[in-house]
Formats: C-alpha cells, structure tokens, sequence
C-alpha cells in the first residue's frame, strides 16, 4: 500500500547514497573541501529526516501490516526481487536513524582530517541502515546488514583513538562471523520456501528439527550487534576509539539493528526454538543487566561508562522481546527508543567535554555544574532518563518490560529491576563525579556553557525525552497493531505445531 504516488522508500534509502556522491566531488583547499561537505552532508541529512517525517505522518497506525510498499523484479528466476515496505516496528527505527544523522553531521562540523570521506562515510552508513529496517526481501535485508560493517568498520579504523585499528578489526570480525552463519539460515530457509520474500516467509512453517539450528544462528547473528552478554566484547572497544560521532550511531541505531532482527525473523518464524530458548534468553538479558551495571559503576572513564550502561539496557530489551505478550514486546520497542535518544544525548555531552579539551577521567572532573549549569541540567535529565525516572521516555519501556516479565515468570521480573536500582546507582556517581565533585582550576576556566551547534544536537533529544515520558501514546499507537498481529502469529504458530513439537526440539538441542 503506497498512496503517495512516489517511492519514498527509495527515497529515504538513496538520498544520501546521492549525497556521500556528491561529497566525493569535491575539490579544493583542505578547509573549502571541508566546509563544503559538512554542508552537503548537513543538508541531504535533513532532507532525508524531512522525509521520514513525511511518512510518520502518512502512516496508518491501524494497518497491521506493511505500508508504502515497492516491489521490482531484481533475480526473479531465483524469486528474489527489491522489495520494501514499513509496519509500526520498522517505522520507528527509520525515523531514528534519519533524526541522529544531522545530529552526528553537526557532532562532526570540526572534522577536518579526511573531512569529505568522513561525511561520505556517514552518509553511506545512513543509505545501509534505512536499507536494512526498509528491506522486505532477505537477501536485500542481508546485504544491507552486512553493509552496514563498511562505513562504520572505515569510520572507527581512521578517525579512531589510538587503538582505533584494533577496535575496528575486533568489531568487523566479530559481526562478520555472526552475519556468515546468518547467511547459512537464510539459504536453508530460502530453500524451505522457495523465495526470499519475507511477508511469504513470516507465514511459511519451518520444520521443527532445523528451528534450534537455524535460531543459534540468528542468535551469533543478531546477539552481536546487540551486544547481548557474552558477545558483547566489542562494543566497549569500539565505544571508546571510535570518534564520537561513530559512537553515537553505534549506540543509537546499530546496536539496535540486532533487536530489530529477532523481532522480525525469530519470534514470527521460528515460533518454537523461540518458546524452548526463552529461558536461555532471559537469563542472558538478566546477566547483561547486572553484569554490565557493576562494570559501569567500576569505570572510571565517561564513555565507558556509558557504553557498559548501552549493554545492560539492550539486556532489559533482550528480556521484553522473549515474554511473547504485548506489554513485553511494546515495552521492549519503547524502550530501544528512548535507549537510542538518551545514549545518544548523553554521547552528545561526552561530545561537549571533548570539544573544550575536558579529561573525561571522573577523578579529574567536577564543578561542571557552577561553570556550566545548562550542561548540567541537561546532563541530570539525561542521567534520569537513562535509570528510569518516571516523567522521562525511559520509565515507560522499564515499567512495559517488568509487567511483560512478571506475566511470564516473577524471578526474571524481579533481577531485572535490579539492573534499573543499579543503573541509579553509577548514574548518580556519573552526575556527582562530573558535576559536583573537585573543582580543578581547568575547569573553571573553560569559555562557557553549551553553543547554538550543541544547543541544536540536544534540543530534539531533550525534547522527545520528555515528551515520550509524558505521553507516550505518540509511540505505542503506532505500535499497537504490528505487536498484537506478531503476538497473535507467533501464538497461532504454537497452536498448530503437533503436541510434541517441544519434546522434538529437546531431543534435538541434546
């Protein structure tokens, strides 16, 4: 259903391919070849959130399934073809990656070191992630998600810190051995039904003998773009040498690329390995709560504090996508949007630190608050909205999780609100270290509070904040339909499985 009269999918996923084209045009000075890319990366950036904005609006929330859909031929002897099309789930993952595009764009407006690759770079991260959340043909989504590995790979190898060489092989290595054993499922799966159309694959059964393999491939897949404990090494190395902008996108939109998978390949198609692993799952979604909450409040670097808290809330999302009931799954897609905007922000104030040469060393720290108070404010709503503070975004995807959790086992709901007691515990060491604690002459005397770029970066993270924390029916309305008609498919599929499809799979997995 496409009642636009253009492709705006195609739109949204190619703009800034055009763009990053454009940008490799360039000639001139150093500074003019700059100047000049930051601008063109700044503009097709918003041209594209002005898209995204556009089919938010024309989306019909009571529509379960996919909208705007485009369908071209592209292998059809092997029945593969281009085909696109967005339901309430990947919608907001569209909108997510089209609004922190122009953030990192103005987060990098002082890059001068391979200026034009580096705003190419992100422009074609940005044509892979819309791609991947837009694509309705496996194969297409494949490609995509593998792409995704070479502009991030290139941005976190050249502009990265000191180690930025490792960190690029570990995080590349890593995602690439997850996506091969992906690719082995999809062309099982391909065979089983003799296309790659995923709509025709949502509704096509699958033995139950190959659901164990095929879900162990999809978990090293999408587990490690997720970061799930314990495949979720990379992510602290890469945080920390990728330049700030790569961070930001790692956080925001990568990390969620691998929930984003499980949703739509694991729960609908493979309905029993799902159901028969969901204790392994919770109590790898309640280990990365805990464990990566006591690694954040041992760290006593800003940014990995940050990148330990990003483990432990996609381990909370982790344990509302295996409740299979709406309140989990609603609870788990709320919260990866407010994970996304407040990671985000608060990588943003990381940003501003590094922009007036701070350590970001906590013991070296302190008095931000008296130097510059908007910061702070700024910073202690972000912090609040990352430990679940009610009237922030992120009360309302915890408190979704805990009562989707609670339905289905009380254990898993109570060591999961231990993870939201811990992660106010090395928020509030965060604020107070930064904020409050010694007062170093350097600090003192840095020029002053935040800028009109960096007041630009934290005005729609801040305000979608809040605004989600008070009314958080501009998410779940839009979510509602595509939850119950995924609940009701995985459920159905349950239903018409033979008695002894759960005694087949435990003879299997032995």
């Amino acid at each position: 259903m496409n009642d636009l009269g253009f492709p705006i999918l195609s739109l949204l996923i190619w703009l800034p391919l055009v763009g990053a084209v454009a940008v490799f045009t360039l000639r001139g000075t150093e500074a003019n070849v700059a100047r000049n890319a930051s601008w063109i990366a700044l503009w097709t950036s918003l041209i594209v959130l002005a898209l995204s904005v556009v089919l938010l609006a024309k989306f019909s929330p009571s529509v379960p399934g996919f909208q705007f859909t485009e369908a071209l031929p592209w292998l059809p002897q092997l029945h593969v073809s281009y085909r696109l099309g967005v339901d309430g789930i990947s919608v907001f993952f569209i909108i997510l990656t089209a609004l922190m595009t122009p953030i990192v764009v103005l987060a990098s407006w002082r890059q001068t070191k391979r200026a034009r690759e580096y705003m190419a770079a992100f422009l074609l991260l940005e044509t892979m992630m819309i791609g991947m959340f837009a694509a309705l043909d496996f194969l297409l989504f494949y490609i995509f998600f593998e792409a995704v590995l070479i502009p991030m790979f290139l941005i976190i190898g050249i502009w990265g810190g000191e180690r930025r060489v490792f960190a690029a092989l570990k995080f590349f290595l890593y995602t690439l051995v997850g996506s091969l054993l992906m690719l082995l499922a999809l062309v099982y799966m391909w065979h089983n039904a003799g296309t790659t159309n995923i709509v025709t694959l949502l509704h096509t059964p699958i033995p139950v003998a190959a659901q164990p393999y095929l879900f162990l491939a999809f978990l090293a897949a999408f587990g490690v773009k997720a970061a799930l404990w314990p495949l979720h090494t990379w992510l602290p190395d890469a945080y920390a040498q990728a330049p700030l902008p790569g961070t930001i996108m790692l956080a925001a939109i990568l990390s969620k690329m691998g929930a984003y998978g499980f949703l739509r390949f694991v729960v609908p198609m493979l309905p029993q390995a799902a159901t028969y692993f969901e204790p392994l799952m919770f109590t790898l979604g309640v280990v990365a709560m805990i464990y990566a909450s006591y690694a954040a409040l041992a760290q006593t670097d800003m940014k990995r504090m940050i990148a330990y808290s990003s483990i432990a809330h996609m381990g909370l999302i982790i344990v509302g996508i295996f409740a299979f009931n709406i309140e989990g799954i609603e609870g788990a897609l709320f919260q990866m949007v407010s994970h996304s905007l407040v990671t985000a922000a608060l990588f943003v104030c990381v940003g501003v630190l590094l922009g007036r040469g701070v350590s970001l060393d906590l013991s070296k720290l302190g008095g931000l608050a008296q130097r510059m108070p908007v910061f702070a404010v700024l910073l202690v709503i972000f912090a609040l909205a990352n430990m679940g503070m009610p009237g922030t975004s992120g009360f309302i995807g915890e408190i979704l999780v805990m009562v989707g959790a609670i339905k289905v086992n009380f254990w898993v709901a109570l060591l999961s609100a231990s993870g939201m007691v811990l992660a106010a515990a090395y928020m509030l060491v965060m604020v107070r270290r930064v904020l409050y604690d010694n007062r170093s002459q350097a600090i003192m005397a840095l020029p002053g509070d935040i800028n009109l770029r960096e007041a630009a970066m934290f005005a729609p993270l801040v305000l979608l904040v809040l605004l989600l924390g008070v009314y958080p029916g501009l998410v779940t309305h839009l979510l509602d339909s595509s939850v119950q008609s995924m609940v009701q498919l995985h459920l159905a599929a349950l239903q018409a499985a033979p008695n002894h499809a759960s005694t087949h799979l435990a003879m299997v997995t032995k």
